[in-house]
Protein backbone atom coordinates (compact mmCIF):
# COMPACT_ATOMS: atom_id res chain seq x y z
CA UNK A 1 0.00 0.00 0.00
CA UNK A 2 1.32 3.40 -0.83
CA UNK A 3 2.73 5.51 2.50
CA UNK A 4 1.35 8.56 1.17
CA UNK A 5 -2.43 6.79 2.41
CA UNK A 6 -0.83 6.04 5.86
CA UNK A 7 0.44 9.48 6.00
CA UNK A 8 -2.59 11.15 5.00
CA UNK A 9 -4.59 8.81 7.39
CA UNK A 10 -2.12 9.81 10.59
CA UNK A 11 -2.59 13.73 9.48
CA UNK A 12 -6.00 12.97 10.01
CA UNK A 13 -5.88 11.76 13.34
CA UNK A 14 -3.59 14.49 14.22
CA UNK A 15 -5.74 16.87 13.00
CA UNK A 16 -9.06 15.71 14.44
CA UNK A 17 -8.82 16.18 17.95
CA UNK A 18 -11.77 18.04 19.71
CA UNK A 19 -11.09 20.80 22.13
CA UNK A 20 -14.22 19.22 24.75
CA UNK A 21 -15.96 16.13 24.28
CA UNK A 22 -19.36 15.14 26.10
CA UNK A 23 -22.72 14.08 25.78
CA UNK A 24 -24.00 16.61 23.63
CA UNK A 25 -21.21 16.48 21.90
CA UNK A 26 -21.74 13.09 20.89
CA UNK A 27 -25.60 14.15 19.92
CA UNK A 28 -24.48 16.77 17.42
CA UNK A 29 -21.55 14.05 16.37
CA UNK A 30 -24.04 11.27 15.66
CA UNK A 31 -26.92 13.45 14.32
CA UNK A 32 -24.25 15.08 11.86
CA UNK A 33 -23.47 11.66 10.24
CA UNK A 34 -27.13 10.71 10.49
CA UNK A 35 -27.95 13.76 8.46
CA UNK A 36 -25.73 13.00 6.13
CA UNK A 37 -26.64 9.08 5.74
CA UNK A 38 -30.16 10.47 4.87
CA UNK A 39 -29.07 12.91 2.02
CA UNK A 40 -27.29 9.73 0.65
CA UNK A 41 -30.43 7.09 1.77
CA UNK A 42 -27.04 5.46 2.98
CA UNK A 43 -28.15 2.23 4.95
CA UNK A 44 -25.75 2.85 7.84
CA UNK A 45 -25.34 1.83 11.64
CA UNK A 46 -23.68 4.93 13.55
CA UNK A 47 -22.01 4.55 17.04
CA UNK A 48 -20.50 7.00 19.52
CA UNK A 49 -18.26 5.24 22.00
CA UNK A 50 -16.82 7.14 25.05
CA UNK A 51 -15.49 7.20 28.47
CA UNK A 52 -16.56 3.22 28.29
CA UNK A 53 -20.16 3.70 27.31
CA UNK A 54 -22.06 4.12 24.11
CA UNK A 55 -23.79 7.77 23.82
CA UNK A 56 -24.91 7.41 20.42
CA UNK A 57 -26.43 4.38 18.18
CA UNK A 58 -28.36 4.46 15.28
CA UNK A 59 -28.91 2.17 12.84
CA UNK A 60 -30.69 3.64 9.36
CA UNK A 61 -33.21 1.63 7.14
CA UNK A 62 -31.44 -1.42 5.68
CA UNK A 63 -28.79 -2.21 8.25
CA UNK A 64 -28.86 -5.49 10.66
CA UNK A 65 -27.19 -7.39 13.38
CA UNK A 66 -24.06 -7.59 10.83
CA UNK A 67 -23.81 -3.97 10.93
CA UNK A 68 -23.73 -4.09 15.26
CA UNK A 69 -20.71 -7.03 14.78
CA UNK A 70 -18.40 -4.63 12.40
CA UNK A 71 -18.92 -1.80 14.61
CA UNK A 72 -18.02 -3.53 17.89
CA UNK A 73 -14.94 -4.99 15.68
CA UNK A 74 -13.71 -2.04 14.28
CA UNK A 75 -14.71 0.16 17.76
CA UNK A 76 -12.32 -2.72 19.34
CA UNK A 77 -9.21 -2.28 17.01
CA UNK A 78 -9.24 1.73 17.41
CA UNK A 79 -9.41 1.45 21.12
CA UNK A 80 -6.60 -1.49 21.09
CA UNK A 81 -4.60 0.32 18.62
CA UNK A 82 -5.22 4.05 18.80
CA UNK A 83 -5.54 4.63 15.49
CA UNK A 84 -8.60 4.54 13.03
CA UNK A 85 -9.82 1.49 11.53
CA UNK A 86 -8.33 1.96 8.33
CA UNK A 87 -5.18 3.18 9.10
CA UNK A 88 -4.67 -0.24 10.94
CA UNK A 89 -6.13 -2.07 7.44
CA UNK A 90 -3.82 0.40 5.92
CA UNK A 91 -0.56 -0.22 7.60
CA UNK A 92 -1.37 -3.75 7.69
CA UNK A 93 -1.77 -4.25 4.32
CA UNK A 94 1.68 -2.43 3.36
CA UNK A 95 3.29 -4.60 5.59
CA UNK A 96 1.55 -7.24 3.89
CA UNK A 97 -0.02 -8.94 6.33
CA UNK A 98 -3.77 -10.06 6.82
CA UNK A 99 -4.30 -8.54 10.24
CA UNK A 100 -7.74 -10.76 10.95
CA UNK A 101 -5.01 -13.80 10.83
CA UNK A 102 -2.45 -12.26 13.73
CA UNK A 103 -2.00 -15.18 16.03
CA UNK A 104 -2.70 -12.84 18.63
CA UNK A 105 -5.71 -10.82 17.92
CA UNK A 106 -9.23 -12.81 17.72
CA UNK A 107 -10.85 -11.61 14.28
CA UNK A 108 -14.30 -11.87 16.23
CA UNK A 109 -13.15 -9.61 18.58
CA UNK A 110 -11.21 -6.81 15.77
CA UNK A 111 -10.95 -5.87 12.63
CA UNK A 112 -9.36 -4.02 10.76
CA UNK A 113 -11.73 -2.42 8.13
CA UNK A 114 -12.37 0.96 7.86
CA UNK A 115 -15.23 3.12 9.59
CA UNK A 116 -13.70 3.74 13.01
CA UNK A 117 -11.68 7.03 13.63
CA UNK A 118 -10.36 7.61 17.15
CA UNK A 119 -11.77 10.16 19.37
CA UNK A 120 -9.46 12.36 20.83
CA UNK A 121 -9.32 15.98 23.23
CA UNK A 122 -6.49 18.10 22.89
CA UNK A 123 -3.73 17.51 25.02
CA UNK A 124 -5.62 14.59 26.64
CA UNK A 125 -5.47 11.81 24.82
CA UNK A 126 -7.72 8.49 23.35
CA UNK A 127 -11.34 8.51 24.82
CA UNK A 128 -13.45 6.66 22.48
CA UNK A 129 -14.50 6.30 18.87
CA UNK A 130 -17.03 7.14 16.30
CA UNK A 131 -17.83 4.91 14.18
CA UNK A 132 -19.82 4.07 10.92
CA UNK A 133 -20.68 0.66 9.04
CA UNK A 134 -22.58 -0.47 5.91
CA UNK A 135 -20.58 1.33 3.31
CA UNK A 136 -17.08 0.21 1.47
CA UNK A 137 -14.75 1.38 3.72
CA UNK A 138 -13.12 4.40 2.90
CA UNK A 139 -16.81 5.80 2.41
CA UNK A 140 -17.68 5.09 6.23
CA UNK A 141 -14.18 6.53 6.86
CA UNK A 142 -15.49 9.41 4.78
CA UNK A 143 -18.17 10.17 6.68
CA UNK A 144 -16.88 10.03 10.02
CA UNK A 145 -13.91 12.61 9.08
CA UNK A 146 -16.67 14.97 7.27
CA UNK A 147 -18.87 15.08 10.44
CA UNK A 148 -15.57 15.35 12.79
CA UNK A 149 -14.95 18.30 10.62
CA UNK A 150 -17.51 20.02 10.96
CA UNK A 151 -17.83 19.74 15.13
CA UNK A 152 -13.89 20.64 15.11
CA UNK A 153 -15.32 23.95 13.15
CA UNK A 154 -17.94 24.65 15.58
CA UNK A 155 -15.87 24.36 18.59
CA UNK A 156 -12.76 26.53 17.05
CA UNK A 157 -15.45 29.36 16.87
CA UNK A 158 -16.44 29.49 20.48
CA UNK A 159 -14.67 31.07 22.93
Amino acid sequence: MNNDILKTLLAQEDELQLRYFNNQTAWELGTLIKSAADQHAAPIAIEIYAFEQVLFSYFMPGTNKDNQDWINRKRQSVMRFSHSSYYTGQYNAAKNRDFETIPHLDPKQYCAHGGSFPLRIKNSGLIGAVTVSGLAQEVDHQMVIDALRKIIAVQAQEK
